[in-house]
């Protein structure tokens, strides 16, 4: 099969923009309530306090990546495959290893921050007076991890308007949590507020994952070796990646504060979380489900590429407008997200939204290695990335300033970009398609163009630029997805809200093209 021109299986465009409006939608709803939350923080804490919640929350990234070994991205794996070869006695004996192997790590793992809370602290902020902050996020760990198993049950089933539901009822418990706390303690309550959102998303994830009938399940000593074997046979190339990236991230930010002081690093964390947003709507719509159907069909190559190449075109055509919006309205959008004093991570969010649409095309990609059980590869590419990112970090931070931090990271994902495609193309002869070839190629010149307007033009011709330039994205974006896309396989939610003149249009193109 030529990977440059695949069959056309409208059902599976149709279920990848199911899944991404699903989870994007919910994501939506996080990204409201997230705006809700950072401008609170922004008001009461400054620059300071949100660089102290972002070491903060980086800690216990660091620690649930470590404590988890990897379990539930393994778990998803296991569940999904059982799922597929119909086994309810499997599928239920999985489900039951996860949780009780996760609960084990949960309280494993938060007993050993709480135990080292000190040396943590003198790592992350050159002292221990922040050390009885840390142990009290243990719990936060023990949550997370708690949380975490039970997510990985529903989105191996690929229960994806559960998923939906349990980000959405998790994060708004949790906003509703945390605004009393800041208002009320400011600084002294970062660690509570951190705290409730965790135990927010177990309790949410606990209520969803309790209503799934898995059936009875005893399962013997053998069978049980076997899963947790698999289990963190797997999971360790999860978590020794997510060790990767997140020790990385976490490297960057103390050189941010090494060199720049606390206050700057709060811009960092203000600059990242706003690049993040809009790619995260893309990024979780495709762990969902495209993860679980990449698995299911990973041992054939061709259908393989086919889904990748499916999927990077639907994600492509979803990320262009808002990335280039970003980059457009990057100080306006951090003026109103936090304040006025958050203006000057304007240029470092443009940064950060370049390599973020990287990882946006890349991400695809390296999902083969996951799927196909590649743990080596995988292992590598992440280890390389690691290792790239804090080097580039290093070097660029102490000569340019914060806005180095961005550049690295941009500097990160072009590298691994080349190197995820080069290694999927030996394991499985992928190419992009020409279509992909196209709109990439389209997208990264629309960038160029922005991003040039705004080094080069004043600030309003800079921003008619780029005004246009979203314009004429989201209009080639929607032409495009309305060819690939039937309009019986769009969502409900979505069809439903399509113009009846504009739907009739959409049906005619669509038989007359494609049919």
């Amino acid at each position: 099969m030529n990977p440059q021109a695949p069959p056309i299986d409208r059902r599976t465009y149709g279920q990848i923009l199911k899944s991404t409006v699903l989870i994007g939608g919910s994501s939506l709803v996080n990204i409201l309530l997230g705006m809700l939350r950072a401008k609170l923080f922004a008001l009461l804490l400054g620059p300071g306090g949100v660089g102290l919640m972002g070491l903060y929350m980086a800690v216990v990234d660091l620690a649930q990546t470590l404590a988890g070994l990897g379990v539930q991205s393994s778990g998803v794996r296991q569940i999904a495959e059982a799922a597929g070869s119909g086994d309810r006695a499997r599928i239920a004996r999985t489900a039951l290893v996860l949780k009780r192997l996760s609960l084990g790590l949960a309280v494993g793992g938060a007993g050993l921050l709480a135990l080292f809370s000190g040396p943590v602290a003198q790592i992350t902020f050159g002292d221990q007076t922040h050390a009885g902050a840390i142990a009290c996020l243990s719990l936060a760990v023990f949550f997370r991890l708690v949380s975490g198993a039970q997510a990985a049950v529903i989105q191996g089933l690929r229960r994806i308007s559960d998923l939906a539901r349990i980000g959405v009822l998790g994060t708004l418990l949790g906003t509703l949590a945390t605004i009393p706390l800041i208002y009320g303690l400011g600084e002294r309550g970062i660690v509570p507020s951190i705290i409730a959102m965790a135990a927010a998303s177990a309790l949410v994830s606990w209520w969803y994952s309790r209503r799934i009938d898995l059936g009875a399940c005893e399962p013997s000593a053998l069978p049980v070796r076997g899963e947790v074997a698999s289990l963190l046979k797997l999971g360790f190339a999860f978590m020794a990646s997510g060790f990767l990236t997140i020790g990385a991230a976490y490297l960057v930010r103390i050189l941010v504060v090494q060199h720049e002081g606390v206050a700057q690093a709060g811009l960092y964390q203000a600059a990242w979380t706003l690049g993040g947003l809009y790619a995260g709507f893309i990024l979780q719509a495709m762990g969902a489900d495209f993860y679980p159907r990449l698995t299911a069909a990973a041992q054939n190559k061709d259908e393989c590429n086919r889904l990748v190449n499916e999927q990077a075109e639907i994600s492509i055509l979803m990320a262009g407008p808002g990335v280039l919006a970003t980059l457009t309205f990057a100080p306006l959008i951090m003026t109103v997200f936090y304040s006025a004093e958050f203006g000057p991570a304007a240029g470092l969010l443009r940064w950060v939204c370049l390599g973020m649409t990287l990882r946006i095309v890349a991400w695809p990609v390296g999902f083969i290695f996951l799927a196909r059980n590649a743990q080596a590869v995988f292992f590598c590419t992440e280890l390389a990335a690691a290792v790239v990112h804090v080097a580039l970090a290093w070097l660029l931070i102490s000569r340019i300033g914060l806005d180095g931090a961005g550049q690295a990271f941009f500097g990160l994902y072009v590298w691994h970009t080349a190197a995820v495609y080069l290694l999927a193309h030996r394991m499985t002869g992928f190419r992009l398609s020409a279509t992909n070839r196209r709109l990439g190629l389209l997208l990264i010149l629309s960038m160029a163009l922005v991003f040039a307007a705004f080094e080069r033009l004043p600030l309003w011709p800079a921003t008619f630029v780029g005004t246009a330039a979203v314009l004429a994205s989201s209009l080639v974006s929607f032409h495009v997805l309305m060819r690939i896309v039937s309009p019986d396989a769009l969502p409900p939610m979505l069809r439903d809200r399509l113009p009846r003149r504009l739907s009739n249009a959409h049906r005619r193109i669509h038989s007359g093209r494609i049919g």
